[in-house]
Order: C-alpha cells, then structure tokens, then sequence
C-alpha cells in the first residue's frame, strides 16, 4: 500500500507539472502575440522567458516528488540509469501526456479560446528536426550531468536557463519534449505546432535523448553522493 501511494503521489506531480508547464508555454505565447502583435521578436522572448521562469518554478515545486520530469525522453533516459522503476514510467507518461493536453486546454480557455483549437503552424525541415535532436541532447545532458555529478540542486535553475536560451539558439525553438509535442498540436497559437509536425519532431528528440544518454554514460559512469532532498524518489520497499 506505501508503495502504491507513493506511485500515486509521483504520477500526481508529474500530471500537475506538464499541465503546468503546457499552460505556461501556450499562455504566455498567446499572452505575448497579443501584448506585442508587430514584433515576433519580442513576443519569442517573452514566450522564452515566461517558459523558462515557469520551469525552474515547477519543478522545484514538484521535484521533490517525482524527480520534476514532464518529459517522457527525461523519463526513459531515467529508467536508464536507473533513476526510476518500471512501474513508475508506466505511471508516468500517461500523467504528462494527459496533464499536457489538460494545460493546452486551459491556456486556451484562459484567452477566451475554445477549448481545443487544432493548429495549423507547419514546423517541418530537415533544419528544424537537426535542430531539436541538438536541442534534445543538450538538455537530456545537462541533466543528467548534474545528477551523476552529485549536484542535482542545480538543476531547476540550469533548466530554466537552458530553455531559455534555447529559445534562440535553435531553430525550432527547442520543444525537445514529446508531451510537448502533442500538447502543442490543441493550440493553434503563437506556440502550436500542426499535427503533421509532430511525428517527426518526436524521431529527433528520442535521437537527441538516446545520443545524450550514451554521451552521459561515458562522460559519468559513476554516480556522486547527493543530499537526501534532491534523490529522485524510488518507489517504497
């Protein structure tokens, strides 16, 4: 029973988390299209800054729960090192693809958009798909970079950062998160993406993250102690 509520509790984080995080990407999209409808630029920056603060945010608070994923390749590069049970992915990709779509349908609402609107932004190209294996492998990296490495703390802040900056540097603006993906597909927004898009921005970001996990292996075999509040939560005995 202990161990069934802790599972509960984790695919609880991860559900309020990715709703979390969709709501802030399409809403602050939504929110800056409209503040600063004649300057793409600047409704990207403040779409990327909103992104970013609204990360280190959510997964400080719900990090401590279950490891602040929202990110099915962060996930699946988890089980990977072991960070995470069977159990536990099974619980949570469910809970961050449904708390996506729940986000995209409240930062819809919260414009006075209907609830699901299906967009029609085509992101297709080789440059773009180039861009988010990049941008997938450099996060997948930096994550769990900072985890073997003992300083896990680190990482609501350097992911809020780097997402940022990825914002910019990339191409694709750097979605580098299948949730996202999909979650995107129900806002036809400053922030959507068309469903034809999506299967092949998912190919490049399970690339990216399988290429940063083999690049984290090497780079970190061992893992350095860390402090009992940033451990990613296993499952109860």
């Amino acid at each position: 029973m202990a161990a069934a509520r802790l599972l509960a509790r984790q695919a609880l984080a991860e559900f309020l988390g990715s709703a979390g995080l969709v709501t802030v990407v399409v809403g602050s999209g939504i929110a800056a299209r409209r503040l600063s409808p004649d300057d793409v630029g600047l409704q990207l920056l403040e779409n990327a800054l909103a992104t970013g603060a609204g990360l280190v945010a959510l997964i400080l608070a719900f990090g401590p729960v279950s490891g602040g994923h929202f990110n099915p390749v962060v996930t699946l590069a988890d089980r990977f090192f072991g960070g995470v049970t069977d159990r536990q992915v099974a619980a949570y990709l469910p809970a961050q693809l449904v708390g996506g779509v729940i986000g995209a349908i409240a930062a819809n609402l919260m414009f006075d958009l209907p609830a699901v609107t299906v967009s029609g932004k085509d992101r297709s190209g080789g440059g773009l798909w180039f861009s988010e294996v990049l941008a997938t492998f450099g996060l997948i990296v930096l994550i769990f970079a900072l985890v073997r490495a003992g300083r896990a703390a680190l990482a609501p802040f350097a992911v809020g950062a780097y997402i940022t900056a990825a914002y910019w540097w990339s191409s694709s603006t750097s979605f580098a998160n299948p949730m996202i993906d999909l979650a995107r597909t129900l806002s036809d927004t400053f922030a959507g993406i068309a469903p034809a898009s999506v299967p092949m921005f998912l190919v490049a970001q399970l690339v990216g993250g399988a290429l940063a996990v083999a690049v984290v292996a090497v780079l970190y075999p061992t893992v350095a102690a860390v402090a009992e509040d940033v451990v990613v939560p296993r499952e109860a005995p």
